[in-house]
């Protein structure tokens, strides 16, 4: 049974907002050891610690065009029609985020405007050890197909057979990525980060993973290359009044419980009996689940908590920050404005947290264990750079060159003041 707790004291709080810990200095010396490996030895590094991690000997580490013909007759009609619908909703609500150039007179002659270029070189991980995250190669690819990013380069493992599943390859192939390498773990954001004999080396990393992944991810930041964010175990918290209907909660539970047995999910709700009902509801349901002892796992580190109203329930919630928030209540856009920290946010009973996994449209790669209180779940974005510009006519550095000239002076920056004082003397001599 899952625990739940009666509105804890407030000083409390923190208690229940932890994660679940991992040893993390542990898990730092092997991600060291591995991305020196890589450094030195290069593809020869990725083959053995494929081997030893994977139990895969690998001849060739790139998919060739003939295993990507392969997956597309591999890939069931139906699959297929479903990735193409989900394709559709991600492109339509990502190109939606472009930004239009827009050029502002800040002085009389001083126009100063930005514009958006793609970060040439992107690396997608994509999970496969145990689920094939087809998905989430829409989730990525198709942003960074959008920004306009010239390589697109793919890492995911192989299955014992040394092959990529069908579905990633299928999704790959038809949203823009240009390489995809059979290599999973640490060793692949070594290999991303780092480049080798095959893999180009990229720009910046995006994708989810175990603690592993998440950890070369955040050591490849040291070595200059970016991330897309430290997102670790993916979790969701449910916030239900008496209309909710707790069948739907718990199943919206364990679609997250099923993830790993280091997934947390959460429910708050100021109705005692929408809790015991969810729970009953759970035991039911996680019974007939394939990946039911993995589920039972993960609520060992889940919870609920009754709370006397639900602006509590909000308050926690924003403390908590969670990656995938649910208003399962009876005016949900009523509460909108009472979020601050949240990954992503399903409003309604029937807004189930799998939409936006799958088809809805938006990106289900997402800050986890805190991070939404400053990080935003990938966009558009995350795949491009602004860099501004500005024009500044003779008439717009006559109007504003005398500030420029004060404020260098008063900083002693006084080649900073030169600059500007050579052209006002110029312009007066004409």
């Amino acid at each position: 049974m899952i625990k739940i707790y009666q509105n804890p004291n407030k000083n409390l709080w923190y208690q229940y907002i932890q994660r679940p810990k991992i040893d993390t200095e542990s898990l730092f010396n092997i991600v060291k050891e591995v991305f020196y490996e890589v450094q030195t030895s290069g593809d020869k590094a990725l083959i053995h610690y494929t081997e030893k991690f994977d139990k895969v000997s690998l001849n060739n580490l790139q998919v060739t065009d003939e295993e990507i013909q392969q997956a597309h007759h591999l890939v069931s009609n139906e699959l297929r029609n479903a990735i193409l619908q989900a394709v559709s909703n991600i492109k339509l609500f990502h190109t939606s985020q472009k930004e239009k150039k827009k050029i502002i007179e800040t002085s009389d002659g001083v126009f100063c405007w930005r514009e958006s270029r793609p970060i040439e070189k992107v690396g997608i991980y994509i999970p496969g050890g145990t689920a094939p995250l087809f998905s989430t190669v829409l989730m990525l690819a198709i942003p960074a197909q959008i920004a306009g990013c010239q390589e697109i380069i793919l890492c995911t493992p192989p299955n014992t057979e040394g092959k990529v599943h069908p579905a990633i390859l299928f999704a790959a192939s038809i949203t823009g990525v240009t390489k995809i390498f059979k290599i999973g773990g640490i060793q692949a954001i070594a290999g991303l980060s780092l480049g080798t004999e095959s893999i180009p080396k990229v720009y910046k990393i995006f994708g989810p993973g175990n603690q592993y992944v998440t950890s070369a991810k955040e050591y490849s930041q040291t070595l200059g290359t970016a991330i897309d964010m430290p997102a670790g175990p993916s979790e969701v918290l449910i916030i239900a009044d008496e209309y909710a209907n707790p069948e739907f909660i718990a199943a919206d539970l364990l679609s997250q419980a099923e993830h790993g047995v280091d997934s947390q999910v959460v429910l708050l709700s100021n109705d005692r009996s929408i809790l015991e009902k969810t729970q009953l509801a759970l035991n039911q349901q996680i019974a007939n689940l394939p990946r039911k002892n993995m589920a039972l796992k993960a609520l060992e580190n889940s919870f609920f908590i009754e709370f006397p109203d639900l602006d509590t329930c909000f308050d926690f919630s924003n403390d908590y920050a969670p990656e995938h928030l649910i208003l399962s209540v009876k005016k949900p856009k009523k509460y909108v404005n009472k979020i601050q920290n949240a990954g992503s946010v399903f409003l309604g009973k029937y807004s189930c947290e799998s939409a936006g996994d799958y088809a809805s449209g938006t990106n289900h790669t997402l800050p986890t264990a805190g991070y939404s209180k400053i990080y935003s779940g990938v966009s558009l974005d995350n795949f491009i750079k602004k860099i501004t510009f500005q024009k500044v006519t003779k008439k717009g550095l006559q109007k504003l060159g005398n500030t420029i000239e004060i404020m260098a002076e008063n900083e002693e920056l006084f080649a900073h003041k030169n600059a500007v004082t050579l052209r006002l003397n110029s312009l007066k001599d004409d």
